[in-house]
């Protein structure tokens, strides 16, 4: 099964964000065989992230929220919430990144 989830991180954390990004960059490639896009959302091109979208590939929803817990990400604080649904493409093709 497909999902989309979405972050949103605390306010105020750029710092923390930047201090993890590293470590997050690689946990992702690390998992891309599940999380299959991922990348932060911002109000504006150059602006510092207000949170983040994956595309997940997973069994169970479940399965989803133990992969989150080992993202750096979680684990040093900067998510305030997410979202976890699921998640259908509207037409068989690749997404482009």
């Amino acid at each position: 099964m497909l999902f989309a989830v979405l972050f949103t991180d605390k306010p105020g954390c750029a710092e923390l964000r930047a201090r993890h990004l590293q470590p997050h960059i690689q946990w992702v490639r690390e998992n891309q065989g599940r999380v299959l896009v991922a990348g932060s959302l911002r109000t504006e091109p150059e602006a510092v992230a207000k949170g983040g979208l994956w595309i997940v590939e997973a069994a169970s929803r479940q399965e989803v929220e133990e992969l989150m817990q080992t993202d750096p990400f979680h684990v040093c604080g900067l998510r305030q919430s997410w979202e976890i649904l699921h998640w259908r493409k509207a037409l068989d093709q690749k997404v482009l990144v």
